[in-house]
């Protein structure tokens, strides 16, 4: 064996023990591309191992909200208004709003949330507000960050309704200026990560193991070895590398369709089955959020097309009606799509208990 190849074959050891270590429980993966001229454009792909029925809405300002905890639940009446991409009609998922602020909910299994006594002064918000939540309030990550730091809102989780599983998520926001920031829920306090460089997320580990696992591989050059495999840690890699090496551009005919190559990239094939790993899940659906612009690009695994919704042609004036798009049933759109939105009565959040 050259030396070469027992380099190679080290390598390849060390990735399989390492990313060993983490059992992800739903894959999803986000990156943030940035180009010139202010170019921001965040991506995310939805892996879910059954189905998980998603429709886009159009959420108007002025909208009021309760964060559904029981007693004590913070209230808030949305500054903003947003698209958001639901996961069963009882949560929003994945969004931008108006001022090209991206919220993205991914798995977490290493989450624990802190017990809420809603005595203790502090306000609830139920799991299924929380990007809500940040796009409702926020046009810039720097708001959020100060929000959440102070603990005044506290995160409640719960089951998904008709399983066995308790719901476990980070949050991803990135905003229009290109900064971003991850919250995490480890060992029952919330940890913030903040700056502008952390433009990729997946699930397991917890954030903070997942920059230790990119520096390591950073001294790999990605033209001669990228991990392959889709685990969590090897599709952060992935992200991580290709999402700088693709053109730095501010021409969207290109930033787009690079940015989707990404995303696709990291995507896990529709229908695999892993005898050992029974928690992969397929890529359902995937999102392109163009900040600058205020486009949201959309497709599902089982539709030909990409789709995209221009929210400056949308209404969220204070009293606009409440609009949806289906996709649940793998509805075909192509193009910008924002005339196919039908009013429609407000999905409802999953309240805790």
């Amino acid at each position: 064996m050259t030396t070469t190849q027992l380099l190679r074959s080290c390598l390849i050891l060390m990735t399989l023990f390492i990313v060993g270590q983490y059992q992800q429980g739903h894959a999803c993966t986000r990156v943030v591309y940035k180009g010139p001229n202010k170019t921001v454009i965040t991506a995310r792909s939805m892996d879910w191992k059954s189905e998980i029925p998603a429709n886009l809405w159009v959420l108007p300002r002025a909208t009021k909200r309760s964060g559904l905890a029981g007693e004590n639940s913070v209230e808030w009446t949305s500054k903003y208004g947003s698209v958001v991409s639901t996961a069963w009609d009882i949560a929003s998922a994945d969004g931008m709003n108006e001022k090209g602020l991206v919220a993205n909910l991914l798995w977490l299994v290493e989450s624990e949330y802190p017990k809420y006594d809603p005595k203790a002064g502090k306000k609830g918000l139920a799991i299924s507000l929380w990007a809500q939540y940040a796009l409702d309030n926020f046009a810039t990550v720097q708001e959020a960050v100060d929000h959440f730091s102070t603990g005044n809102v506290v995160l409640v989780s719960d089951y998904i309704p008709g399983t066995k599983m308790f719901t476990t998520v980070h949050l991803s926001i990135s905003d229009a200026n290109g900064d971003n920031a991850i919250f995490e829920y480890v060992a029952g306090k919330l940890v913030i990560h903040h700056d502008p460089s952390y433009t990729v997320m997946t699930n397991s580990p917890i954030f903070e193991e997942q920059l230790g696992l990119n520096k390591y591989w950073k001294n790999i050059p990605g033209t001669i070895m990228l991990p392959g495999t889709n685990r969590a840690a090897d599709r952060f890699v992935r992200a991580s590398y290709y999402i700088d090496a693709i053109p730095k551009t501010d021409k969207m005919e290109i930033a787009i369709p690079s940015v989707f190559s990404v995303i696709r990239n990291c995507s896990v094939p529709f229908g695999i089955s892993t005898p050992d790993e029974p928690n992969i899940s397929s890529t359902r659906w995937r999102s392109v959020s163009d900040q600058k612009n205020l486009v949201y690009y959309f497709e599902t695994a089982l539709t030909p097309n990409t789709f995209w919704v221009d929210l400056k042609k949308l209404d969220f004036s204070p009293g606009a009606k409440t609009k949806k798009l289906s996709v649940e049933k793998n509805e075909t759109y192509a193009g910008e799509s924002s005339a196919q939105f039908k009013t429609s009565m407000p999905f409802s959040f999953q309240g805790i208990g």
